[in-house]
């Protein structure tokens, strides 16, 4: 094998290893969400693979010609590697309805990319060895071979991440991934019989794969999403994102709100001048029914909305009725980034609907952040903003206190269970620069599932011995209690 060819199995090879690890976080997620513990997960199982694959194509290389095997370990990896959807959403199912909880992000992880990182990681040991005719230039070949496994790892990592996700499905992604290696078997291999195991290899476990489909209606680059009417409502639709059931639109009314949460975070809205128009800034669209809700109840308000996922705004403009204009403007990327091009003291509410379940964008959740936001409310205005935790709730103690920190007033309106320490769910948190009425916001919210205020004193007993959360320390993963 010549320089340039054996370069380019090489760094093809590592390539789709790191394809494989950064669309496999998209084809779990449906199953165990985005946290910070599927990121390891994957990182864990395929770095396993790698070292395993390694071993293994150093065993077969001193012990049988590399030449005869790099073109059938070619077409094993791509077989194995169109087998991986239709694997991850075979077993994902199971895991997730067997309440394996964090450590269930494993088993999904490498029932789909275990075995092709680790066949394709046998490539680099195997043409090594053919490479090497001597053990005087044993450094520079090996050295040659390490550094085109890592280009390619580059490659794959960047192409996937700035280019396939955003403009491929994942499927599309993983079977166009196999179909180059099978390619590569068949340009790499002088056998006749090489082109027609590709194809075999390849035909049925592509096909299989196409068949097992995946739980979405888009698959957006950040999630799985699925729109799913109630049945109970005609026109009740929920927006469903990974694992979560993240938001409830009606197409008919808009101030229907179908969620706990939901419902305290009107009653804090409804609390800020009544009846007035009102300027508010969203963190989080996910369904937009916020802004639908402030349109409907007050006549003149302007919404902008930060949403990190532009698909998710594609998929309410086609099935959740999103309409924008003046009164509606929505720009997409990360709330930490589009915040600091908001204006002063413009805003009488903020509201931060960005949390989903487990999965925290930490980002949002420091004392620095928190700063961006006090900045654009105007005086007397509102943060408003939904947390998920758990017993001990040490993440929502700590997101509190940290708007402690920041705002001289905070307010949180929980279920009952949850104040006694006894249950988990949403947190909705009220912070301002200004003092709350803890016994206004108590009153709106009597009769809801979220309906005892924490004011004062109650808020200090709540948040104590919890630690400020910071830019350089803000460990929400291992906060969320579950």
């Amino acid at each position: 094998m010549g320089r340039t060819r054996a370069v380019a199995v090489v760094f093809v090879a590592n390539a789709a290893v790191l394809v494989l690890e950064l669309t496999g976080a998209r084809m779990v997620a449906p199953y165990v969400g985005v946290t910070l513990e599927t990121y390891t997960a994957l990182i864990g199982v395929v770095l396993a693979a790698i070292a395993a694959g390694a071993w293994l194509g150093g065993r077969l290389a001193d012990r049988h010609d590399p030449g005869s095997l790099i073109a059938p370990v070619l077409v094993v990896g791509a077989a194995l590697t169109a087998l991986a959807p239709a694997l991850i959403r075979l077993v994902g199912p199971v895991v997730r309805d067997g309440g394996a909880g964090a450590l269930g992000s494993v088993p999904v992880a490498a029932a789909g990319l275990f075995l092709p990182a680790l066949v394709l990681s046998t490539i680099t040991p195997l043409v090594a060895k053919l490479r090497l005719r001597s053990l005087s230039e044993a450094g520079g070949v090996v050295g040659g071979v390490s550094a085109a496994a890592t280009l390619g790892a580059l490659a794959g990592t960047f192409v996937t991440g700035f280019v396939f996700v955003a403009e491929l499905p994942t499927t599309r992604i993983v079977l166009g991934l196999a179909a180059v290696l099978a390619l590569l078997a068949v340009t790499s291999s002088r056998r006749p019989a090489i082109p027609g195991a590709a194809l075999l290899a390849l035909v049925p476990t592509a096909g299989f794969s196409l068949a097992v489909r995946a739980p979405c209606d888009r698959e957006t680059v950040y999630s799985c999403a699925r729109i799913v009417p109630d049945p109970e409502r005609p026109d009740g639709r929920l927006l469903v994102l990974d694992t979560v059931r993240h938001s409830y639109v009606d197409l008919a009314d808009p101030t229907h709100l179908q969620f706990a949460y939901a419902k305290a975070f009107a009653a804090a809205i409804d609390s800020v001048r009544p009846d007035e128009p009102l300027r508010a800034l969203h963190v989080g669209g996910g369904g937009f029914t916020f802004p639908r809700y402030l349109a409907a109840t007050r006549p003149g308000s302007v919404s902008v909305v930060l949403e990190l996922d532009p698909g998710l705004e594609d998929l309410a403009r086609d099935r959740l009725g999103l309409t924008t204009g003046p009164d509606l403007v929505v720009r997409t990327g990360d709330a930490r980034l589009l915040i600091r091009d908001e204006p002063a003291r413009a805003y009488d509410l903020v509201l931060g609907d960005a949390f989903g379940g487990l999965t925290v964008p930490w980002q949002l959740t420091t004392r620095e952040f928190a700063r961006d936001v006090q900045r654009r409310l105007a005086p007397g205005g509102r943060y408003v903003l939904n947390l998920i935790d758990y017993p001990p709730l040490d993440f929502a103690r700590a997101e509190v206190v940290t708007l402690q920190a920041v705002f001289a007033d905070v307010a949180v309106i929980v279920r009952p269970a949850t104040a006694a320490g006894r249950g988990g769910g949403n947190v909705v948190v009220v912070a301002s620069d200004l003092p709350l009425d803890g016994a206004d916001l108590a009153a709106r919210v009597a009769g809801g599932a979220l309906s005892t205020v924490l004011h004062g004193a109650a808020v200090g007993d709540f948040v104590a011995g919890a630690a400020i959360l910071r830019d350089d320390f803000a460990p929400v993963d291992q906060l969320i209690g579950s």
